[in-house]
């Protein structure tokens, strides 16, 4: 232990200024241009795909959150005597400003199954 202790202390210190050693050059050691380059690009991308998620991630919450509350507006439409709802029991169906629904009560969705109509081909 102690001649470890004085081979330490009788050790140079390294030299102050480090130097590469012969025959390598500044860009065989650094990633230079290039790599600053791609690391750059890496973080853009990565970036822009975590703003995507989020944005996309927020697009589903929200469609969820439709839903449900179109379900909750259905059911509480489909109760006896609710207010501004549709009543099928005659066999007719308004809307809540008077005018009248198709027979399939304004659940058809043309543009769900592809025929969007004749001015949106």
């Amino acid at each position: 232990m102690h001649s470890l202790l004085i081979a330490l202390a009788t050790t140079p210190a390294p030299t102050p200024t480090p130097s590469l050693r012969p025959g390598l050059s500044e860009d065989q050691v650094s990633p230079g241009l290039l790599g600053f380059l791609l690391t750059a690009f890496i973080v853009v991308l990565t970036a822009l795909l975590i703003v995507d998620m989020v944005r996309r991630i927020r697009r589903v919450r929200y469609r969820a959150q439709v839903e449900a509350e179109r379900a909750a507006a259905e059911e509480a439409s489909e109760e006896a005597g609710a207010p501004g709802g549709v009543f099928p029991a005659d066999g007719a169906a308004f809307r809540a400003d008077g005018t009248a629904l198709p027979a399939d009560r304004g659940l058809s969705r043309p543009e769900a199954n592809g025929d969007a109509g004749p001015g949106n081909r």
